[in-house]
C-alpha cells in the first residue's frame, strides 16, 4: 500500500510539473518540461550521493579510523542481506544520520558526532538499522526523484513568473489569473507532496529497520532522544540546504510556525507509539511460541 501511495504522489508531482510547463509554452512547453524532467533525475541518479554528502561535509570512514562503527554497520548490512554500504562522519553536535545512493550497491550511511555521543550502542544499532531500511527499499532514491521534480518546479514557476506565460489562450485555458496562481502555488503543491512521500516512507523504515535490528523500543528510545536533543543544537549545514532535510531521521531543522506546514516527517510520537505497538506484537508471538518456539 505504502508503493502505491508513494508511486501516486510522484506522478501527481509529475503530472503538476508538466502542467506548469504547458501553461508557460503549450504543448511545446510540457514537452520542454518533460525532458528537463528527464535530465534532472537522470543528473539525480548519478550524482545525488556525492551532492548530498558534499552538501553536509561528511567524510569517508573506515575499519581503520573508526572500527567500532563500521562493524555495527557491517554487521547491521549482513542481517538486512545488504553490501556494506560506504559510512561516512559528520561533525557536528546534532545527533541525527541519512542514508544516500541510487541503489543497495551504491549507497552511503552517515552518521553525526553528536548522534555518536548521545545515543547507546543499542539506539544507535537501530538508527543505523532504520537507514538501511531506506537502502534495502530503495527509498533513496525515491526521496532523490521527489525532491529533484520539487525543484524544478520550483525553478520553472520562478522562469514562467519572470518572463510570462503562454500568450496563446487555446494553450492556457487558465487564463493569465489560474496561470499565475498555479506558478505561484505549484512549488507549494510539489513541497506538500513531497513531504507526504517522505513521511510514508519513515513508518516502513521504522518498522523494517526494527526488524532488521531485533529491538523496535531501542529504535523508539532514539528517536525520543535525538528529537529532544537536535531541537537545541541547529545544523548548519541543513539550515543551508533545506532541501536534504527529508532525508534525515529526524528533521534536522530547527524552524517553527509556518514551518510545521510542511513536516518532513511523521511525529515522532506517532513514530514512537507504533514502534511499541511492533515490540508487544513480537512479545505476544513469542509468548504464544513458547521456549521451542
Amino acid at each position: 500500500m505504502n508503493a502505491v501511495r508513494t508511486g501516486l504522489l510522484l506522478a501527481g508531482m509529475t503530472a503538476l510539473f508538466l502542467a506548469i510547463g504547458a501553461v508557460i509554452g503549450g504543448q511545446q512547453g510540457a514537452l520542454i518540461a518533460f525532458l528537463i524532467a528527464l535530465g534532472t533525475n537522470a543528473f539525480a541518479y548519478w550524482n545525488s550521493d556525492r551532492m548530498v554528502l558534499r552538501m553536509h561535509n561528511a567524510r569517508p570512514v573506515d575499519h581503520r579510523n573508526a572500527p567500532d562503527l563500521y562493524a555495527l554497520v557491517a554487521d547491521l548490512a549482513r542481517r538486512a542481506e545488504l553490501p556494506v554500504p560506504a559510512v561516512y562522519f559528520i561533525d557536528t553536535d546534532q545527533p541525527n544520520a541519512f542514508a544516500t545512493g541510487r541503489n543497495p550497491q551504491n549507497a552511503a550511511v552517515a552518521v553525526t558526532r553528536g548522534l555518536m555521543q548521545t545515543l547507546s550502542r543499542d539506539e544507535l544499532a537501530g538508527v543505523i538499522a532504520h537507514e538501511l531500511a531506506h537502502v534495502k527499499n530503495r527509498d533513496t532514491l525515491t526521496m532523490t526523484v521527489a525532491a529533484t521534480i520539487a525543484g524544478a518546479i520550483g525553478f520553472l514557476s520562478q522562469f514562467g513568473l519572470f518572463f510570462g506565460g503562454s500568450s496563446d489562450s487555446r494553450n492556457n485555458p487558465l487564463g493569465p489569473i489560474g496561470a499565475i496562481l498555479l506558478m505561484i502555488l505549484g512549488p507549494i503543491a510539489a513541497m506538500v507532496i513531497q513531504m507526504a512521500i517522505s513521511r510514508t516512507r519513515e513508518y516502513s523504515a521504522d518498522r523494517l529497520g526494527a526488524e532488521i535490528s531485533g529491538q523496535p523500543l531501542a529504535l523508539a528510545s532514539a528517536l525520543a532522544r535525538i528529537q529532544t536533543v537536535a531541537q537545541g543544537r541547529p545544523m548548519m549545514s541543513a539550515e543551508r540546504n533545506p532541501a536534504s532535510a527529508s532525508l534525515f531521521i529526524v528533521n534536522p531543522l530547527t524552524g517553527r510556525g509556518v514551518a510545521e506546514l510542511f513536516r518532513t516527517h511523521p511525529r515522532t510520537e506517532e513514530r514512537i507509539r507504533r514502534l511499541k505497538a511492533l515490540a508487544t506484537e513480537r512479545s505476544q508471538i513469542h509468548s504464544r511460541m513458547g521456549p521451542w518456539g
